[in-house]
Formats: C-alpha cells, sequence, structure tokens
C-alpha cells in the first residue's frame, strides 16, 4: 500500500468508515494502519537483554504485534543506555538510523530540532483525537516547535513516600496534602529528632515539584523565556522555602550529595518523607523486606499539585523507508494490550484510560493520579545546559552563595539566551 493509500485509509477510520478488507485492530477512536502492511522494521530500546522488559517485548509485545500485522518483521535491537545517544547521533549523521527507537523524553527536541525525526502529526490525520488517549504530561514531552514528534510510551513521576513510623512519633497523623501542612508537620518532626524531608540534588527533575506547586517554573508557557518565571516569585519562594527547610535542620543535608541515599534515610527511619518514582517499591522490597512505606500526592501549593514527568517516547525516524509499518508498530506499543503486558514489569502506562485499570501493579494509582497534572522539563534541544544553570542557581541559593532571587536572576538571563538559538 502506498502512503497515499494508506492516508485515505487512516482518514476513513478517522470519520468511522470500514476499510475494504480490513479490520478494525486499534481500540475505537485510534487511527488504524491496514493490516496488510508488511516490511521490515528495525527497532532500539535501551531495555537490557536479560531484564524482565526485555523478555516481555520479545515473548510478548513483538508477538502480539505479529498477530495484528502477519507481514511485519521486528527486528528489537538491545542498545546500552549509556552508549544510546551517541549511537543514535552517529547513525543520523550517516542517514542509517533505525525506523523506530525508544528515546528518553528529554531527548526528542534534540533529535527533532536536527530534522532526524518524523512529525507523526503528519503521519496520523486524525492525531488530535488519537492524542486524547494519552496523559497530556507525557504526550507534552514529544512537542517540538508546534509538532509531536513521538508517541508517548512509558511514564513516571515523582510522589511522597512517608515513613508512618516517623509521622506518627512526632504527632503528625496523615501525610502533608498541602505545603501549609507539610511546613506545620516539618517543625513537628524536626522537634521529634528527625528530619522531615530528603532530596537527592538540586537539579530540575529534583526540585521542578516544588518550584511548579508554588506557582514557579523555568520558561514560559511556549518555552521561548525564563525572565519573569525562572526568577519570579513562585521559583524565588520555593527555593527560598526549601533554604528554609536546611537552615532549620528540617531537611537532610543529602541533597549536596555523599552520604545515605534518600531511600536508605526513609527506610532507616532518620527522615519522615521523600519525593520519588514508582521503581521504588521494588527496591524496598529488595533492600528493606520490613519496611511498610505510605504513598501519597505531592503536596498542593499556591499552584497546585504538579509533579515532574519522566520516561521514554517511542519515535520514527524520518530515514525510515518503511513509515507505515515503523508507524503500526509504534502506534502498537501504545495500545492498551502492550502497555498492560509492560506494566507486569513495573513500566508505566501512557494512557489515561488505564489509571484505574485493575490490571496494573496496586501502588500504580498514585502515580497515575499525579500524572493527571504532571508537567515535562522544557522540552528543548537545548535542556541538558538549561538544567545544569537550574542546578548551579539553586545550589548556590540554598547553600547561601547567593540569595535566591541573584542566582535566580544570573540563572534566567543564561536560559534566555540558551533557548534563543532554537527560536524559529
Amino acid at each position: 500500500m502506498n502512503r497515499r493509500s494508506f492516508l485515505i485509509n487512516s482518514m476513513m477510520v478517522s470519520a468511522g468508515l470500514a476499510l475494504p478488507g480490513s479490520r478494525s485492530v486499534f481500540a475505537q477512536g485510534t487511527p488504524v494502519v491496514n493490516e496488510d502492511v508488511s516490511g521490515t522494521v528495525v527497532y532500539w530500546s535501551t531495555y537490557n537483554t536479560v531484564s524482565p522488559e526485555y523478555q516481555v517485548l520479545t515473548e510478548q509485545v513483538i508477538p502480539g504485534f505479529n498477530a495484528r500485522y502477519p507481514n511485519v518483521e521486528i527486528k528489537a535491537q538491545a542498545i546500552p543506555d549509556a552508549d544510546m545517544r551517541q549511537k543514535l547521533l552517529t547513525a543520523a549523521a550517516g542517514g542509517e538510523t533505525p525506523d523506530v527507537a525508544r528515546m528518553d523524553i528529554v531527548q526528542v527536541p534534540e533529535f527533532a530540532e536536527m530534522g532526524a525525526l518524523a512529525a507523526i502529526d503528519d503521519l496520523i490525520p486524525d492525531f488530535a483525537s488519537y492524542a486524547e488517549r494519552f496523559f497530556q504530561g507525557p504526550l507534552a514531552t514529544n512537542t517540538f516547535q508546534g509538532k509531536h514528534y513521538g508517541i508517548p510510551l512509558d511514564t513516571n513521576t515523582r510522589v511522597i513516600f512517608y515513613n508512618p513510623a516517623v509521622l506518627e512519633e512526632a504527632g503528625v497523623s496523615e501525610p502533608p496534602t498541602t505545603f501549609d501542612a507539610f511546613n506545620d508537620a516539618a517543625v513537628k518532626i524536626a522537634e521529634a529528632g528527625k528530619f522531615a524531608y530528603s532530596e537527592g540534588g538540586t537539579g530540575a527533575w529534583n526540585m521542578l515539584p516544588w518550584i511548579w506547586s508554588n506557582g514557579g517554573g523555568i520558561t514560559n508557557e511556549d518555552y521561548t523565556q525564563a525572565t519573569g518565571v525562572l526568577n519570579g516569585e513562585g521559583t524565588v519562594g520555593a527555593v527560598e522555602m526549601i533554604k528554609g527547610w536546611l537552615d532549620n535542620n528540617q531537611m537532610s543535608e543529602a541533597v549536596f550529595g555523599g552520604g545515605l541515599s534518600t531511600s536508605q534515610e526513609l527506610a532507616e527511619g532518620s527522615v519522615a518523607m521523600i519525593v520519588d518514582g514508582p521503581w521504588m517499591p521494588s527496591i524496598f522490597k529488595a533492600q528493606y523486606p520490613d519496611f511498610e512505606f505510605g504513598l501519597s500526592q505531592f503536596p498542593a501549593g499556591p499552584g497546585g499539585s504538579i509533579s515532574v514527568v519522566g520516561g521514554e517516547n517511542t519515535v520514527l525516524f524520518d530515514a525510515s523507508q518503511n513509515k507505515e509499518a515503523a508507524l503500526a508498530f509504534a502506534m502498537y506499543l501504545a495500545d492498551p494490550e502492550a502497555q498492560l503486558a509492560m506494566a507486569t514489569t513495573g513500566q508505566m502506562p501512557v494512557l489515561s484510560e488505564l489509571k484505574d485499570s485493575e490490571d496494573v501493579p496496586d501502588y500504580f494509582p498514585t502515580f497515575l493520579t499525579q500524572l493527571d497534572t504532571a508537567q515535562p522539563r522544557t522540552p528543548s534541544p537545548a535542556w541538558p545546559k538549561i538544567d545544569e544553570a537550574v542546578t548551579a542557581a539553586i545550589y548556590q541559593a540554598i547553600t547561601g552563595e547567593l540569595d535566591a532571587q541573584a542566582a535566580l536572576d544570573e540563572a534566567a538571563a543564561a536560559v534566555d539566551a540558551l533557548l534563543a538559538k532554537y527560536q524559529s
């Protein structure tokens, strides 16, 4: 089937029309690639070959795809995570990319900017309807200059993990759900001789939930300017609040690196709360099998309860000679069948319809609910340098090297210069 026929068929399905000689193979409302599509699709991922994820991919997901598309051969290649970005850069430079790849969400803008990725919007005529099925935070990580260059694959976010025994010892009856309650609890916990909170660093991944929930951020909504946001009242206030916890012995110094990990502090009872992701339950089970933790949504501040989005997207490379089959595979990876299969390995689904599914691990709902309001880090090819500027500024502020306003003024100017390089 040629590209013109493929697009016509997709539009017919979007309009609710039947395709001659084919059947609907995706959930209702999802654009359909003709089941007769054929060819070979090379797929690169960072799944370790001995991991449960790779086992499920090769033994369940790919066979499930082939049950729908028997004429497409998927060649799955496992690339070490540390090597993936460089291998993709080399492949893109030589025009010999895979057809499809599992890509870290923060890398999508970089490869989109260099022209290596195919715009998914252009391949799916009714993309707007298709996009409604996804959590909006993961979906937004695919955007660059108004287009989507990937399909959400797996996601994660950060929520409160708490030690019930430490809270009870301090007279705190429940995990705090607001900033005010968090600050009140921090005072009580410190008086009881423990730290209320521990964090693993001053980077955007660590600090953005506090900043966003306090009404701040890194840039404006269209990611074109940091001045007025990164050095605005909400961001400055959040950083000053964190510095106050340190100054008042309410926060562990793990934020500066070294010493115990935040998870160790929590499990061993020196800290009441940390903020972490859905990989932690299995880590606690392995390392501290007797530790009973609790989970809670991120505390709500003036800006709401907003955490940060992590995860990977499925991207199609523009050099692919078989975009129809590649798109079929990319869309199948986001289908409920594949999403639920991978969920058994701890990989969180990206479909909002699965939020209340009984087929996901029992601790997922807390994270999936948080994803309703979670936001992506700035989708820009300059993100690594932006993150460096934010990390340094917050470190300077909470150590007292500079006051928060001055540190963030400098960072905002630096981020503005980085963003300007990529504005059309």
